[in-house]
């Protein structure tokens, strides 16, 4: 297939080739008509290259997997072997690597956990490309539903103008209406739960998980906001003064502790949860809340190495096979440059512009002031006059000091974009510090080090929006 030309070589990431010139063609995208399932590899290839799918082929992919979520139930329940993976937050080339370390999807079962988009810029390419692979192997392929598949937390982030940037609302729209009929919940071998968050205080049974209505926007509490929202207590112990307590980073659902998860997998005949949810250091963290001889009560899966291009922290899978787990961690891959925001070049290149006028307009009060310093310098022996010029004099010289102000935050707005939208994602209330930006890059690099950790700092972004 034809690509773009890079007749100036200036590509941000030299060692990817530039991407096709069209989009993906039909013929190749479904070689036996739209009513057969996609050539995922195909899709594949084409997406790794940073190619581009039509939206009337978007839209039947949708389609496909709309009517293959419809068919499946709220509960659904597998037998190992199986690889477990957690969020993948649009990082597509991260998942590429997840699916060479997890196995090839045409022999491996695989179970993903929700999250499939938002933070990343990628999120279309990973609901493309799994939806495709879903569709071609539904019986070994299976994807859960995350609390970021709903309308509000996609509109709060970037997955909806994503998908306005590269389509449209009509493909927007039923992109979400499949996420409505994802299935919730896993049971593996009869004794492991699977879910994107964890249980409820009105999950009693696991018939309870059979009986509810999944096809709808997640509501702000009962068990499907549980299910997709709640939290293990951060304790060695896992205990807690109440069986489960109300979640304050998340502004919904619950923290659940040692008392409640052990009486929930004792009343079930369960073993273990398996979730995802939480960002991890190592892509993974075992509670072991009775004790390091004993298999952990929950496991939190992460598969987003490198979270938002800021945590620095591994990706992992569980590969589970005869009621036995081995964790496999893998790191970030370099993916292609995107301006913030999905910017187009005349927007991204605004602040130069401003600054380039700004510049000319200094020196021109530069001079000004000048020749005003002159003129007060050879009248100083009145003292009116020298009184009205100097007031004159200290306006102009505030004018220069506000220009002068106005380029350094400019010239900053446009040397170091990623830098200031790394740190406004990092700030509590989503806002550049006052008078940052005035002092340049050097006290922006100041402020993101005086977060200890990322994820401290992100937490504010884990809350749900409206609470």
């Amino acid at each position: 297939m034809e690509l773009l030309n890079d007749p100036l070589n200036d590509r941000v990431v030299k060692g990817m080739s530039p991407p096709p010139h069209q989009p993906l063609s039909p013929e190749f995208l479904f070689p036996r008509g739209h009513s057969f399932p996609p050539d995922w590899k195909a899709l594949k290839n084409h997406l790794k290259d940073e190619g581009r799918v039509a939206k009337p082929e978007c839209l039947v992919i949708v389609r496909q997997a709309l009517q293959v979520f419809r068919n499946e139930r709220n509960l659904i329940e597998i037998q190992d072997p199986v690889t477990i993976v957690g969020d993948v937050h649009g990082q597509f080339y991260d998942l590429l690597r997840l699916l060479e370390v997890g196995g090839d999807v045409a022999n491996t079962k695989y179970l993903f956990l929700g999250d499939y988009v938002d933070r990343g810029s990628f999120s279309l390419e990973v609901v493309l490309l799994l939806y495709s692979i879903k569709i071609n192997f539904p019986e070994t392929v299976f994807l859960l539903r995350g609390n970021h598949e709903s309308r509000q937390l996609t509109s709060f982030f970037n997955f909806r103008n994503e998908v306005l940037h590269k389509l449209d609302i009509e493909s927007y729209d039923l992109i979400m209406e499949s996420f409505d009929a994802m299935p919730m919940v896993c049971i593996l071998n009869k004794k492991f739960l699977a879910v994107h968050g964890g249980i409820s205080p009105e999950l009693v049974s696991i018939q309870d998980l059979t009986n509810f209505n999944r096809f709808q926007e997640p509501p702000r509490s009962g068990l499907v906001c549980d299910l997709l929202w709640s939290d293990p207590v951060d304790s060695e112990t896992g205990q807690s003064p109440e069986k489960f307590k109300l979640n304050q980073v998340r502004g919904c659902s619950y923290y659940y502790g040692v008392n409640a998860t052990n009486e929930f997998l004792k009343r079930n005949k369960l073993i273990s949860v398996f979730r995802a949810h939480e960002a991890q250091l190592d892509g993974y963290k075992m509670h072991r809340w009775n004790g390091s001889s004993e298999f952990p009560v929950v496991i939190t899966i992460f598969s987003a190495p490198n979270y938002c291009d800021v945590y620095g922290n591994k990706g992992a899978i569980i590969k589970f096979e005869n009621n036995t787990l081995n964790i496999q961690q893998f790191n970030y891959t370099q993916h292609p440059y995107i301006l913030p925001n999905f910017m187009d070049i005349f927007t991204w290149s605004t602040p130069f512009v401003i600054e380039k006028t700004l510049e000319i307009l200094y020196c021109l009060l530069k001079d000004s002031d000048r020749v005003e310093k002159d003129q007060i310098y050879e009248e100083r022996i009145k003292k009116l006059k020298e009184e009205a010029k100097g007031t004159r004099t200290e306006i102009l010289r505030n004018k220069v000091k506000a220009v002068s102000r106005m380029m350094r935050m400019f010239k900053t707005l446009r040397e170091d974009k990623e830098l200031i939208l790394e740190l406004k994602g990092l700030c509590p209330d989503n806002k550049i510090p006052r008078g940052l930006l005035q002092l340049g890059r050097e006290a922006i690099l100041g402020s993101i080090s005086t977060f200890t950790k990322a994820k401290e700092a992100d937490s504010v972004n884990e809350r749900r929006p409206g609470t």
